[in-house]
């Protein structure tokens, strides 16, 4: 690397600016690449109303619009959102028609099953008529014993005296209730419980009680019960949904709330085709070229010559060498006889997804700054993408049991 020259540097600017990749080409690369990387999936079931969209909501921060507008249907009754869409880091399933006349659960159920990774019942605590809800976990559960399962009762205020709010702090994680839980709410939530019984299995079954409202409906907090519903998922699943969703803890702005899954779901898109000989060259670089100018359009700026150069000089020479390095360095390895299969594909994959990840966690920090109209500081850009490479190991790891290559 010591032959690399302003030219080059100003050929990886090109590269990320305007790659030259058949989009048809692209595209293929890009479907193997999720084949390789297939998406967590959560699986809710529940009877129409439960508040599963609210959940899904609460989740990804995503509109009630756009969430209804982005499902597909997969089998006659049953439909997939994934979030976000146009590089997606978990999938939602949402098994319909529950409870209705007539309805057999059990195309959705052999369809669901095959693709699910944490199954979420959802379920109204005043709602007591919830068989078949029962009956497609006890189904579920007699094929897969192994697999934990999450209740949420959902709509808590339903069952509030007059004039009640939200109890503070959050009180529901305790067993027994406390007594400053409303007593028709108390009786409503031990009585599913009662019902459900013991499933087959010896896997966990948790249970969550939540209120997800909109702002406008009037109950502060809106997601009340949200921070327990991400514990127990954490409790019960290694999917590293939060990780993908949310990012580092803390509080943060909501445009970088928005931007982190966006930034993941390329970056493991990256992962997928950088396991890919010769076609990371080319494909690699046109999917982070993607990530950019999603951000700049997220953010409300412009991504063109004039950004490309600003943001690529502040991130300095030194940063590119790095990235070179690290897409010449997998090709080599991944051409090598032996070795190309094996340790070539890991470190494909593994530069692919750190290096589109630093870039898009460093941009955003670009963009921001520029909205805001604060000042940009070089070093902490670099900063930023140095300990991105270090911070993104853990977030794009795999679903346990899944590859890379």
């Amino acid at each position: 690397m010591a032959r690399w020259n302003l030219d080059d540097w100003r050929s990886l600017r090109e590269a990320l600016l305007n790659p030259r990749v058949d989009p048809e080409q692209l595209a293929a690369a890009i479907g193997v690449a999720r084949e390789k990387q297939p998406l967590p999936v959560l699986w809710l079931i529940g009877k129409a109303q439960a508040g599963k969209t609210s959940i899904i909501r609460a989740l990804t921060g995503s509109e009630t619009a756009e969430i209804g507008n982005g499902f597909q249907p997969c089998t006659r009754t049953a439909r997939f959102y994934d979030f976000p869409v146009e590089a997606p880091v978990v999938r939602f399933l949402d098994t319909r028609g529950l409870g209705e006349v007539a309805y057999d659960p059990g195309e959705d159920i052999h369809y669901c099953e095959t693709q699910a990774h944490l199954l979420l019942a959802v379920m109204k605590a005043t709602d007591i008529r919830q068989d078949a809800v029962f009956a497609v976990l006890r189904q579920v559960r007699k094929r897969h014993p192994e697999w934990p399962v999450l209740i949420a009762q959902t709509g808590l205020h339903e069952a509030y005296p007059p004039d009640a709010d939200h109890l503070q702090p959050y009180p529901y994680d305790r067993d027994p209730l406390p007594l400053a839980v409303p007593v028709d709410l108390a009786r409503a939530l031990a009585a599913q419980r009662e019902q459900l019984g013991t499933l087959p299995g010896s896997a966990p079954v948790r249970w969550i009680a939540i209120d997800l409202t909109l702002p406008e409906d009037g109950w502060a907090p809106a997601d009340y019960g949200l921070e327990p519903l991400w514990m127990a998922i954490s409790a019960v699943s290694t999917l590293g949904l939060r990780a993908r969703l949310q990012g580092d803890p803390g509080v943060r702005d909501a445009y970088a709330r928005a931007a982190h899954p966006h930034i993941v779901g390329h970056a493991l898109i990256a992962a997928g085709i950088g396991a890919m000989p010769l076609v990371d060259l080319v494909g690699v670089p046109a999917v982070q070229a993607k990530l950019l100018h999603s951000l700049a359009t997220l953010y409300g700026q412009r991504w063109d010559r004039r950004t490309v150069a600003e943001f690529f000089g502040l991130l300095g020479v030194g940063i590119g060498v790095g990235y070179m390095a690290r897409l010449l360095g997998r090709e080599v390895i991944k051409l090598t006889p032996w070795l190309g299969q094996t340790v070539g594909a890991m470190w494909g994959a593994t530069a692919s997804s750190l290096t589109t990840y630093a870039l898009g966690k460093s941009a955003a920090y670009y963009f921001a700054s520029r909205q805001q109209g604060a000042a940009l500081d070089p070093a902490t850009l670099r900063q930023i993408y140095a300990e991105a490479l270090t911070s993104g190991a853990g977030i794009l790891k795999p679903p346990p049991g899944e590859s890379q290559s």
